[in-house]
């Protein structure tokens, strides 16, 4: 793997964070890269449930099943291969790709009404669309800020939880002898399968140090895979005496026959993918960079890119459309490890396991309780990930309506199934998945909340309305919250209005007039008119020594003025100066650029400026 380095395309400079064992463009030990590499394809090797479950719903055949799974480890190990390698055709990041869940219902219904060829023309539009909003998403920055990919990234995990925890204790529905009402009853062996398999990750996660942080979830899967042995839920072992450990996978005829409900549900269903595809880029961009403020949309077009291609390449052969698995995101976590040396190196496993027909029949024999727990695991971190990105930016109340109201929505399409019933085929599919549901009306309405928010904003200040300090901190708040700026950008602003206000008053600038601020996803500006001359920020401002260019400030020596002979007015004049060289640095820490200009008529204005 390190021969590779000098292949590999830079990757962009970005500062390490710290909590990290091994970051984007560090190669671990063989040791550990291997340990890695196997947990991360283990993890997604697992959610090949998402193909056996569409296999299941279209009745297909075991040589049938068998086919599609092996196709599409083939477009996983593509995707996967093409998100580490980096360049253009990749985000150079640590991204599995996992069988596309979104696409089960749809995909399956397309088997079951057209034939099993219809799987090539399901994955040739999913991969067309997919590379059609790839090179749109720099100039689409306004319609996916944090709050609306945090919102998806969210609906996620709540999405994962309801199958998680079905699968993870076993749940099943009984009607009842006297009333006839549908119960649920827990599986008690499927509830010990799945504890131990989640405390497991959770606790060498949590306190397993740097070594052991790398083994939860493969210490998890065979404490899981061990447990169900013991308790014989590991079945259909039989099944492998027959399957040879190497062969090339059988391509599908493809057929083009399908009826325009479907190709309509999978278009937009393909669309709205983007959202979650978008999501985990951002959470993988966010976790390799220290610094990070805003999504690096070239880096997600590029990403998004990769998952295109490699579908359209493996569909061609009868591959199920692959997405990011948030489960390996996850596991980039637990271990604190986003090598893309790692994606590498899975992605050579998930080709292996490819080839070996012994170990593709064998991954349907992972328990479905092992698998809950993983997903649990990642649920978990998804909604916490999707939270802490809400988090980022200031909400006023357009902002609190678009996330609440988004979630309220995707919930009851969760909770309240039958919703959807009544609607045409095509519609019922996609009406009746919460994650479409929210990330249909996350964008609806940051698009309508958008209308009527003016991205430049003012304010006169009036002495009668009470305080200036209090006047310019609502202002900065409230213009923050409705242009959706960062909450540190913010914060940080509204206290360098202050401060700019101690300056220009200890100055002799005169009252303040009014305040003035703009916003876009760069910038946000702030320009405070006042009367009197222009202050001076060369240097701290309110230093005399400002005026006449001279570097040098003396420090106040508070005991010797105390102890002086001097008048209380010279003390108080001196004082002052020295709270003004105070205010003045302050400012010129907390803003990022600072400029003052006349305005003619006695008025001048103070201009800050914060990158955002």
């Amino acid at each position: 793997m390190q021969a590779l380095s000098r292949w590999l395309p830079p990757s962009k400079p970005v500062r390490r964070p710290f909590d990290l064992i091994y970051a984007a463009d560090e190669c671990p030990p063989r040791g550990a890269l291997g340990l890695l590499a196997l947990q991360h394809a283990a993890t997604v090797l697992a959610l090949i449930a998402h193909v056996l479950a569409a296999a299941k719903i279209a009745g297909l055949s075991l040589p049938q099943t068998h086919s599609i799974v092996a196709m599409t480890l083939l477009g996983m190990a593509m995707g996967t291969a093409l998100q580490a390698w980096g360049g253009r055709w990749g985000s150079g990041t640590l991204l599995v790709f996992q069988p596309d869940p979104m696409m089960i219902t749809v995909a399956a219904a397309a088997i079951a009404s057209y034939g099993l060829g219809s799987l090539v023309q399901v994955s040739l539009i999913a991969a067309g669309v997919t590379l059609c909003v790839g090179p749109l998403m720099r100039h689409l920055r306004a319609l996916f800020p944090p709050t609306v990919v945090g919102t998806v990234v969210c609906m996620g995990g709540l999405g994962l939880v309801e199958p998680a925890m079905r699968n993870a204790l076993g749940i099943h529905e009984t009607a009842g002898a006297a009333t006839g009402l549908q119960t649920l009853q827990i599986d008690g062996i499927s509830a010990l399968i799945s504890g131990p398999t989640l405390a497991s990750i959770v606790v060498l996660s949590v306190w397993g140090g740097r070594r052991f942080k790398l083994l939860g979830v493969l210490a998890g899967l065979l404490m899981g895979l061990l447990i169900a042995a013991l308790s014989d839920r590991l079945l259909g072992l039989e099944w492998l005496h027959s399957a040879p450990w190497l062969a090339l996978p059988q391509p599908i005829a493809p057929s083009f026959n399908l009826g325009p409900e479907i190709i309509f549900a999978i278009v937009l269903i393909a669309t709205l993918n983007q959202l979650d595809n978008i999501g985990c880029l951002i959470v993988m961009d966010k976790t390799d960079n220290a610094d990070w403020k805003r999504a690096d949309m070239q880096m997600v077009g590029r990403g998004i890119r990769a998952n295109g291609a490699s579908d359209l390449l493996s569909g061609l052969f009868g591959s199920f459309p692959t997405a990011p698995s948030s489960a390996n995101i996850a596991l980039v976590h637990a271990t604190g490890s986003s090598s893309r040396y790692i994606g590498l190196a899975c992605a050579a496993l998930l080709l292996l396991v490819a080839m070996s027909p012994l170990l593709t029949m064998g991954l349907t024999l992972i328990p479905q309780a092992v698998l809950g727990a993983i997903s649990l695991y990642a649920a978990a971190y998804l909604i916490v990930s999707g939270i802490e990105m809400i988090a980022t930016r200031a909400l006023d109340s357009r902002g609190i309506f678009m996330v609440g109201l988004s979630l309220c929505a995707g919930l009851a399409t969760m909770l309240m199934p039958g919703l959807s019933k009544g609607l045409p085929e095509g519609l019922a599919m996609l009406a009746g998945d919460g994650f479409v549901v929210t990330g249909v009306c996350v964008m609806g309405l940051n698009l309508l909340f958008r209308l009527g928010t003016r991205l430049r904003a003012s304010c006169e200040l009036d002495p009668r309305l009470g305080p200036i300090s209090h006047q310019l901190t609502a202002f900065v708040e409230r213009q923050g919250g409705a242009w959706g700026a960062r909450m540190d950008i913010v914060r940080r602003a509204a206290l360098a209005a202050l401060e700019a206000s101690e300056s220009i008053q200890a100055a002799g600038g005169g009252r303040l007039l009014v305040i003035r601020g703009s916003f876009d996803e760069f910038n946000f500006n702030l320009e405070l008119i006042h009367e009197g001359e222009p202050l001076s920020v060369g240097a701290a401002a309110g230093d005399a020594s400002a005026d006449t260019g001279s570097a040098t400030t003396v420090p106040l020596d508070l005991d010797a003025l105390m102890n002086s002979d001097e008048d209380e007015v010279d003390i108080k004049s001196q004082l002052d100066a020295a709270m003004a060289r105070v205010s003045g640095v302050l400012m010129r820490h907390l803003a990022d650029k600072l400029s003052s200009a006349s305005l003619g008529e006695g008025q001048a204005v103070l201009r800050l400026h914060f990158d955002h």
